[in-house]
C-alpha cells in the first residue's frame, strides 16, 4: 500500500477542485446596469424596463438601473456603452435586429463585435398600421398608393436601417415599386413614432405588433397587417399574407455586456439572464405583450448573430440602402 506527501496530498485536492469548478467559476452580479441605446416607449426600451421588473421582483439580483442613450439606431448608445462599461461585470446592453442594420447604413465605428454577446431573448412580429381616420383601409390600398408613387407615402417607424425600415422597403419592392426610394422617416423612440402616427404626420406606421395594441384597443389606429406567416396563433390582427402580399419578417432583442469580461464574469451575466428567461414571471410577461420565446446563450447567439450580420446585409445592398 503506498502512502502519498502532503504535497501530494494538496495537489491532488486543487486538482480535483478544479475538475468540480470547471473552467471558470461563474461570478454572479447582484447588481446590473442596463442600457437601452434608444428613447423611451420604443422596443428597447420596453425590454429593458421589463427585464429590470422581473430581475428584481424574483429577487435575481438586489437592483436593476435603466439609462436611455437615444440616437442613430442605437450606434450612439453602443459606442457610449463600448467606453463607459469595459470590463464591468454587471453592465448589458439591450440590442437587436434594428442596430445590425443602423450599423451597416451608418458605417458605424463600433459595431457589435466590440461587445460581447450574452442571450437573444425575445422575437417580434412587425405590424402596418394607418390611423383610425385614414382612407387607407386595407394592404391592397397601400400597395396600389405606394406603386403609383412611392415618394408620396410617409412610413414612420424607429431609426434609419433597422426592422422598421427594412419592412417599409421589403413591402415597396414587393407592391412594384422602388425600395430604395421609400419616403421613411425615422425617428429616435417609440413614442416620437407613435406621435407621427397619431397625428397624421405620416401616411403609415411600422413598428412591433406590441407598440401598436392598446392604440388599435382604443380605436385610434387600424391594423393593415401583420408579418407573421397565415395561421400564426395568437396575433391581434390579419396577416400581410391575408391581406394579399406575402411578407415575413421578425425583429429580434438580446442582450450584450462589455468589452474584456472574463470567462467568469461572461458566465456569471449568463446565468444571471438565464435565470431571468426561464423564470414564470418573465413568461408572463411574454405572454401579456406578444414576443415570442426565441432564448439563445451564450455561444448559440454569437452565432447567430455571425449569421444574422450577413444576411441583413445582403437585404440592405439589394435594397440599394446599404452601397460598397
Amino acid at each position: 500500500m503506498s502512502i502519498i506527501t502532503r504535497r501530494e496530498a494538496v495537489a491532488l485536492g486543487a486538482g480535483l477542485a478544479a475538475v468540480l469548478a470547471g473552467p471558470a467559476a461563474a461570478q454572479a452580479p447582484t447588481e446590473l446596469k442596463l442600457l437601452a441605446p434608444a428613447a423611451p416607449g420604443g422596443g428597447w426600451d420596453q425590454t429593458a424596463r421589463t427585464m429590470q421588473s422581473v430581475l428584481t421582483v424574483e429577487r435575481i439580483v438586489r437592483s436593476a438601473q435603466v439609462t436611455n442613450v437615444a440616437g442613430a439606431g442605437g450606434t450612439i448608445g453602443i459606442a457610449q456603452f463600448v467606453n463607459s462599461s469595459r470590463g464591468d461585470p454587471g453592465a448589458l446592453m439591450v440590442s437587436g435586429f434594428v442596430m445590425v442594420g443602423a450599423i451597416l447604413m451608418n458605417r458605424a465605428p463600433v459595431t457589435l463585435d466590440a461587445v460581447t454577446p450574452v442571450a437573444r431573448l425575445t422575437g417580434e412580429w412587425q405590424a402596418l398600421v394607418v390611423s383610425a381616420a385614414s382612407p387607407i383601409k386595407s394592404v391592397a390600398d397601400l400597395a396600389a398608393a405606394v406603386k403609383a408613387d412611392v415618394t408620396k407615402v410617409s412610413w414612420g417607424g424607429g431609426s434609419a436601417g433597422g426592422v422598421d425600415h427594412i419592412t417599409a422597403a421589403m413591402f415597396a419592392g414587393m407592391a412594384g415599386a422602388d425600395g430604395g426610394k421609400v419616403n421613411y422617416i425615422a425617428h429616435s423612440g417609440g413614442g416620437e413614432a407613435m406621435a407621427a402616427i397619431l397625428s397624421n404626420r405620416v401616411t403609415v406606421g411600422v413598428g412591433g405588433v406590441s407598440e401598436f395594441e392598446q392604440h388599435v384597443k382604443g380605436r385610434r389606429l387600424r391594423w393593415l397587417g401583420i408579418t407573421a406567416p397565415e395561421g400564426t396563433a395568437g396575433l391581434p390582427g390579419p396577416t400581410l399574407t391575408a391581406g394579399g402580399l406575402k411578407l415575413e419578417l421578425q425583429n429580434w432583442r438580446g442582450v450584450f455586456g462589455g468589452p474584456g469580461l472574463s470567462d467568469a464574469q461572461k458566465a456569471g451575466l449568463g446565468e444571471v439572464v438565464e435565470k431571468m428567461a426561464k423564470s414564470k414571471a418573465w413568461a408572463d410577461q411574454l405572454a401579456a405583450k406578444g414576443w415570442q420565446d426565441t432564448y439563445l446563450a451564450a455561444d448559440a447567439f454569437a452565432t447567430f448573430l455571425k449569421e444574422e450580420n450577413a444576411r441583413v446585409e445582403g437585404v440592405l445592398r439589394n435594397l440599394g440602402l446599404v452601397r460598397a
